[in-house]
C-alpha cells in the first residue's frame, strides 16, 4: 500500500545563502580540515493562511571543534506547502513538516550545500551518509 502525500509543495526557494572565510590563512587551514565539519540541522515552520505553511530548512556546515581558524557555510532553504484538509491532527502535521516534506527536499538541498562549498573552493566534499529525517524524527519525539 503507498501512502498518500498529504501535502503539496507550493514553492521552493533558498532565502538566505552564506559562505564566509575571513582569508588565506584561514582557507587553506579548513581546506585540510574540512572532513571534520559537521552538518548542522534546524527546522521551523510558521502557518499561513488556508492550511499553508512556510518551512524554514536550515543546513549549516560547521566545525564544532572550536578551531581558532573556521569557515562557516549556511543555507536558509524555504518550503511552502499546502497540507490537505483532512489533516487535523498536531502530530501528523508534525511529521508532514519534519519528515515527509524533508526528505522529499534533501536532495535539492544536498546538492545546493555541496555547490556553495565546491565554489566556495572546498572542492573534495560529499556527504556519504544521507540524513534520515525519520529516524531523528523518532529521536525527537520518543
Amino acid at each position: 500500500m503507498t501512502m498518500t502525500e498529504k501535502y503539496k509543495i507550493l514553492g521552493k526557494f533558498i532565502k538566505d545563502l552564506s559562505s564566509e572565510t575571513p582569508d588565506v590563512e584561514t582557507y587553506l587551514y579548513v581546506r585540510d580540515r574540512i572532513g571534520k565539519y559537521q552538518l548542522d540541522i534546524d527546522i521551523n515552520s510558521r502557518a499561513l493562511k488556508n492550511k499553508m505553511v512556510e518551512i524554514n530548512t536550515i543546513f549549516k556546515f560547521l566545525d564544532k571543534d572550536n578551531s581558532e581558524k573556521k569557515a562557516h557555510f549556511e543555507i536558509v532553504h524555504t518550503t511552502v506547502v499546502k497540507i490537505d484538509d483532512d489533516v487535523k491532527e498536531k502530530k501528523e502535521m508534525e511529521k508532514i513538516i519534519l519528515v515527509d516534506v524533508q526528505t522529499k527536499i534533501y536532495p535539492d538541498l544536498e546538492k545546493s550545500l555541496l555547490n556553495l562549498l565546491h565554489n566556495s573552493g572546498y572542492v573534495g566534499i560529499n556527504f556519504d551518509k544521507k540524513v534520515d529525517f525519520e529516524d531523528l524524527y523518532k529521536k525527537k519525539f520518543n
